[in-house]
């Protein structure tokens, strides 16, 4: 059974990098949050239920999450995070840690499996 099979979907969109941003928000906002995407990356296909990608939040933060992406951002908060970003900053999360924001699941270990020869 997912860890995440009662989480509450608050955003839907066609294409992974919405999502993505929508997920790194909350996150910053200190919010539990994945993206689960259905998207047919096989054929490229960003319409339709062949390209869901949702991004869900555990039911007890639903409210706070949807207030966090209701709030808008003005030009200058956006460029001054832009100008006061540190392109030399460390990552914010481990490669596992991003596996996980990034696919919604535990790691998957996609390597080939050992020799038993």
């Amino acid at each position: 059974m997912s860890k995440y099979e009662n989480w509450v979907p608050v955003f839907s969109t066609g294409t992974d990098y919405e999502a993505d941003m929508v997920r790194d928000r909350l996150d910053d906002a200190g919010l539990p949050a994945v993206v689960l995407t259905k998207r047919d990356h096989a054929f490229n296909l960003n319409v339709g239920d062949l390209a869901n990608v949702i991004v869900l939040v555990p039911p007890e933060n639903v409210d706070e999450a949807r207030e966090v992406m209701q709030q808008r951002l003005t030009d200058e908060e956006l460029e001054k995070a832009a100008m006061s970003a540190d392109p030399n900053a460390p990552d914010a999360h481990t490669p596992e840690e991003q596996s996980r924001l990034d696919s919604g699941h535990d790691r998957v270990d996609f390597s080939a499996p050992d020799d038993q020869s």
